[in-house]
């Protein structure tokens, strides 16, 4: 269970941060009331953690050598892709994935009609980084983790990623959204795929 924990807490952590969920609650954060989007968000994103543990159960019935090796398959897929995105990135230009989390704000924002309603402004929180997260590579890591590990260590650790990076979007995004390289960041990921691919196809199924 620790080790499942450790292992999904670490790999959240570094994927959520710098994704379009990040900036989706840094941009609601200079918007709305902050205990209110962190509360959404959260919420949202343990949300799907649930759901996505519980779709990673499912699939842990299909005999354990599958589901070993199509997890280390995922995860160097993933890590291949990150590293070549981060190579592809600029350290100046504006990040893609900032533009998409404006875009996506400014249509919640329509919805809203400018109302301080602290329910919709909740609501909203919750819609806008559900629909990110959905098919996000951390909700498919999350999956592929809860199908070959522990269930309850993987979605403790996947929930408390979530929310350490839900928590540094909402009270210091702002500051520090410019300071962080979205490049260093997603080849940090890159990185740690590989690594976990590599651990997993070392210890076996």
């Amino acid at each position: 269970m620790l080790a499942a924990f450790t292992l999904s807490l670490l790999l959240i952590t570094i994927s959520e941060l710098g994704d379009k969920t990040f900036f989706i609650a840094v941009i609601l954060s200079m918007r709305h009331a902050r205990h209110l989007v962190l509360a959404g968000v959260i919420a949202a994103l343990a949300a799907m953690t649930l759901l996505s543990v519980a779709i990673g159960n499912l699939i842990a019935f299909l005999p354990k050598v599958y589901t070993h090796y199509a997890a280390i398959a995922l995860f160097l897929i993933f890590g291949i892709k990150l590293l070549y995105a981060a190579s592809q990135m600029s350290p100046v230009t504006d990040c893609e994935v900032v533009a998409e989390a404006k875009e996506a704000v400014e249509v919640g924002e329509k919805n809203l009609k400018g109302s301080n309603n602290p329910f919709a402004i909740l609501l909203e929180s919750f819609i806008l980084t559900f629909l990110a997260e959905w098919g996000d590579r951390t909700q498919i890591a999350t999956v592929t983790l809860a199908a070959a590990n522990d269930v309850v260590g993987v979605t403790l650790g996947a929930i408390a990623g979530h929310s350490i990076c839900a928590v540094i979007a909402v009270m210091g995004g702002n500051l520090i959204a410019g300071r962080v390289s979205e490049r260093a960041v997603t080849a940090i990921g890159g990185l740690l795929f590989l690594v976990f691919a590599g651990l997993g196809f070392w210890e076996g199924a």
